[in-house]
C-alpha cells in the first residue's frame, strides 16, 4: 500500500455548517459560550487536532480549566475580555495570540460589551476526551481569587 493510500482525505468546511456543540453545563466552565468544533475526530476524522470557533458574548466566560493531554492556542479575532492563568488576570484584545502548554489552568472571560470571538485549538488531541480536560480542585491555588 502506497502512503497516498493509507492518507485520510483533506476535509474542508464552513463555519456556517457546523452546529453549536450542545450539552456544555455550566457547572463544568462553559458560561454562555456558543463553541463550534471545525475540525475534530469526529469532523474531519482528525486524532491529533482539533480546531474550534467560539463567540462569548458579553459576560460569557470559559471558567479557569486545563487540558493535561493537549497544548492549546487561542486567537482573539474580535472584543475584548481578560485571560485567566495560573498567575491571575491579564487584559486581552483583538490580535492577541496565547500558546498554553498542557497541565497550565487557562480561561477567558468577556468584560467588554460585544461579543469576543475566538479560534483556538489542542495540539495532541482531536476530541475533549482527549484533551484532558479538567476544573480546579479545592486544593489548587493560584494569585488571583478568580
Amino acid at each position: 500500500m502506497t502512503t497516498s493510500e493509507q492518507a485520510k482525505p483533506p476535509f474542508r468546511t464552513t463555519v456556517d455548517e457546523v452546529p453549536l456543540e450542545q450539552g456544555l453545563r455550566e457547572e463544568e466552565g462553559w458560561v454562555d459560550m456558543q463553541v463550534q468544533y471545525l475540525i475534530n475526530s469526529e469532523r474531519g476524522r482528525s486524532d491529533g487536532l482539533t480546531v474550534g470557533r467560539t463567540v462569548l458574548p458579553p459576560g460569557a466566560r470559559h471558567e479557569r480549566h486545563l487540558h493535561t493531554d493537549a497544548d492549546e492556542f487561542l486567537v482573539v479575532m474580535s472584543g475584548r475580555g481578560e485571560i485567566h492563568t495560573n498567575k491571575g488576570r491579564e487584559p486581552s484584545q483583538a490580535g492577541d495570540v496565547i500558546f498554553t502548554p498542557r497541565g497550565n489552568y487557562h480561561g477567558f472571560v468577556n468584560t467588554g460589551d460585544e461579543d469576543v470571538l475566538l479560534i483556538w485549538g489542542w495540539s495532541g488531541a482531536g476530541s475533549l476526551a482527549a484533551a484532558g480536560y479538567g476544573m480546579p480542585g479545592p486544593d489548587d491555588e493560584f494569585d488571583d481569587p478568580s
